[in-house]
């Protein structure tokens, strides 16, 4: 039996974006009939809604989805977490890695919520530095934790395929709120993402 992948998408906007993306490839000079291309609008129209699905996502349900009353205050680190997103300002890509702690107030969150709340904010048109500070925001606001941590590594195709094309520049940004940013728990913090604890 053959295998059938089955994903569905908004009739209505994968019908507009073929639209305007077939006026683009006709623009920059191709033939939007070629055999290679005939389904390139309709490819690309797909990547774009699924590039930018944390649009119709809300990061805050997400936690609260998986909210548990613990009496814990330990500071919890969830790093190296994988994100993709793209620059708003060229609609080129960046990619890398979030490193998210918080400290409980009384409440904790599934871990994997943690990682889907990344997804949420860098699955739009994004800037590295307003995704940083949104994932702390959502944390803070469904967790009322006692201090979060954000840091965030990324490079960028913006800087690395056009403009300056510098290919090993790596973009870091972090926010901190309520403990963190006291010196020594932001200092501890630091010391364990940087670490390697295998």
């Amino acid at each position: 039996m053959l295998y059938e992948k089955k994903i569905y998408y908004d009739e209505e906007a994968i019908n507009s974006l073929k639209k305007s993306y077939s006026n683009i490839i006709e623009s920059i000079g191709e033939d939007v009939q070629r055999e290679g291309l005939l389904k390139t609008p309709e490819r690309i129209a797909k990547a774009m809604l699924h590039n930018t699905q944390g649009y119709s996502q809300d990061a805050i349900a997400i936690l609260n989805s998986a909210k548990f009353h613990e009496n814990i205050s330990e500071m919890i680190v969830v790093k190296d977490i994988e994100l993709y997103s793209m620059c708003e300002h060229h609609m080129l890509p960046f990619f890398g890695k979030a490193h998210i702690a918080y400290i409980p107030n009384g409440y904790i969150t599934g871990l994997s919520k943690i990682a889907r709340v990344v997804d949420v904010f860098s699955r739009r048109l994004q800037v590295q530095e307003r995704l940083t500070t949104q994932i702390l925001d959502a944390i803070k606001e469904a967790l009322n934790p006692l201090g979060v941590a954000v840091v965030i590594e990324a490079k960028h195709l913006c800087m690395m395929m056009r403009g300056v094309q510098k290919q090993n520049s790596v973009t870091t940004t972090s926010a901190f709120f309520g403990e963190f940013e006291k010196y020594p728990t932001r200092n501890e913090f630091l010391k364990l993402i940087a670490s390697d604890l295998d």
